[in-house]
């Protein structure tokens, strides 16, 4: 090579070099959002508990104290199968980056052939060959660099999708698991109910007996026994349909799965609250969001490269004779080829601009459904706090009002046995002393369930740099055998 050509050489070398480092289309920004405000609006009068009296490394059920709801949420990584067809999906995702980083890379293959050709002048002629091929597609526009941008993106959106996925599955079993409580709760009541007023019944029958009550003080007892008992009854179908959502949510057949009835002893727990800019950290759904809007932006660039010419490099070596097989690797069979190829789109019907135009439409919308998502999780995060708020205070009054009703019901019970007020009033303050305690129960589960929604609303102790544990539990799934 002469020393002109080697000049030449060494200032292409730059130009070369300064093309594969540049990357067409924009560089990603996070879309701009309306700034947030300092504070949740429905946090007026609202004392959230400091933030070390919520364990935020993702089991937030803990803070309820029941060993058995943990030991239930505990089944969901294992036997939740919507939660394997996130994790299938972020799998898939993982494995499309290491596709499109491969893309970086030349392509090396290995060929040997035997072929056999017949000429009039010749006859039969055998060809024997062998040798290796190599290819090299330069980044020079960046258009891979910006492939594996996006498939790394929409990776760690998966990996939100993943993380939103049992975290809704996480709440989903909480609030049926609690609310079960709370029917186990309103069944003992109804069972008590159904105990007095047998007794009412009772009672009324024999004064009934010897001329002190009427008739329709027996008819009137009977009536609200056999109310209470159809109640009672009742109470658990909605019991055995909770029981059943709680078996799909760990993945079990509801007709193997089973709660034993317990006793309520679950309080709503103390919540703190972060302010509202935490959420863009804190929800997996609003990270996953922005992470579509990041791949929806690698993709205007992927789109705008292919405009642009493009340089491969190819190379090819090895052996090729028609004197036999055992010729094969002699030195004049010897074969090798070396050379650039640059190829440009002249006219495609504007189908090029049109992808274009359909990447950046493409990134609007991930926009705009980030801005919604953000949106939405301030709009969960307000209603909850809302909710907790005013059903603490509702509360406190509800449970003067049961207060006065038992009360109530003592005196107006007595009042009738003396013989001053008609049974009547006996059935009037039994039913309303009954609808007090459902509603206190009635409260008490809302509460519970606003506490477990508020909480997934905050992300349930998620942050964004989950995302290797993640990867972990899709590397253990990959390692558990799978049918074919």
């Amino acid at each position: 090579m002469t020393k002109p050509r080697i000049n030449r050489l060494f200032l292409l070398t730059p130009l070369v070099t300064a093309l594969a480092a540049c990357a067409v289309g924009p560089d990603y920004v996070r879309p701009s959002m309306t700034p947030a405000p300092a504070a949740f609006k429905e946090m007026q009068d609202w004392k959230p508990a400091q933030p070390n009296e919520l364990a935020m490394n993702g089991q937030w059920w803990t803070m309820f104290h029941d060993p058995q709801l943990d030991a239930l949420v505990a089944q969901i990584d294992i036997s939740n199968q919507n939660l394997a067809e996130s994790e299938a999906s972020f799998r898939k995702a993982m494995a499309l980056v290491q596709s499109a980083r491969a893309a970086e890379y030349p392509t090396v293959g290995l060929n040997a052939a035997k072929t056999n050709s017949d000429t009039l002048s010749s006859g039969v002629t055998h060809t024997y060959s062998t040798g290796l091929t190599a290819s090299w597609e330069l980044d020079i526009w960046g258009s891979v660099r910006r492939n594996v941008e996006a498939n790394e993106a929409t990776a760690q959106a998966t990996a939100g999708d993943l993380a939103a996925a049992r975290l809704s599955a996480q709440a989903a079993l909480a609030q049926d698991y609690l609310q079960l409580r709370v029917l186990d709760a309103q069944q003992k009541l109804l069972d008590d109910t159904v105990v007095a007023y047998q007794r009412s019944y009772d009672l009324t029958k024999n004064q009934y007996a010897v001329g002190v009550a009427a008739q329709t003080d027996v008819i009137l007892a009977d009536t609200q026994l056999k109310t209470a008992q159809a109640s009672a009854l009742d109470n658990g179908v909605t019991r055995a349909q909770l029981e059943h959502a709680i078996a799909l949510l760990v993945g079990q057949s509801p007709s193997t799965f089973s709660i034993a009835p317990a006793p309520l002893e679950a309080k709503a727990p103390p919540i703190p609250v972060a302010v509202p800019s935490m959420l863009l950290e804190r929800r997996p759904d609003v990270a996953a969001a922005e992470r579509r809007v990041a791949a929806a932006n690698a993709l205007i660039g992927v789109s705008k490269a292919a405009m642009y010419p493009s340089l491969t490099l190819s190379a090819s070596g090895g052996y090729e004779t028609t004197s036999g097989i055992a010729n094969l690797f002699n030195l004049p069979s010897r074969i090798w080829s070396l050379g650039p190829s640059l190829s440009q789109t002249l006219f495609d019907g504007g189908a090029l601009r049109a992808a274009t135009k359909e990447a950046i439409a493409n990134y609007d919308l991930a926009a705009a459904t980030y801005k919604q998502t953000v949106l939405t999780a301030f709009q969960a995060v307000e209603d909850n706090l809302a909710a907790l708020r005013i059903l603490e205070q509702e509360a406190v009054v509800q449970d003067a009002a049961l207060q006065s009703a038992r009360k109530a019901l003592v005196l107006v019970t007595n009042q009738y046995k003396a013989g001053t007020v008609s049974y009547a009033n006996v059935i009037s303050a039994q039913t309303t002393a009954l609808t007090s305690e459902i509603t206190s129960l009635s409260i008490q589960n809302r509460r519970m369930a606003a506490s477990v929604l508020l909480i997934s609303a905050l992300g349930g102790g998620w942050s964004d740099k989950n995302i290797a544990d993640l990867q972990q539990l899709a590397t253990q799934a990959e390692q558990q055998p799978h049918t074919r």
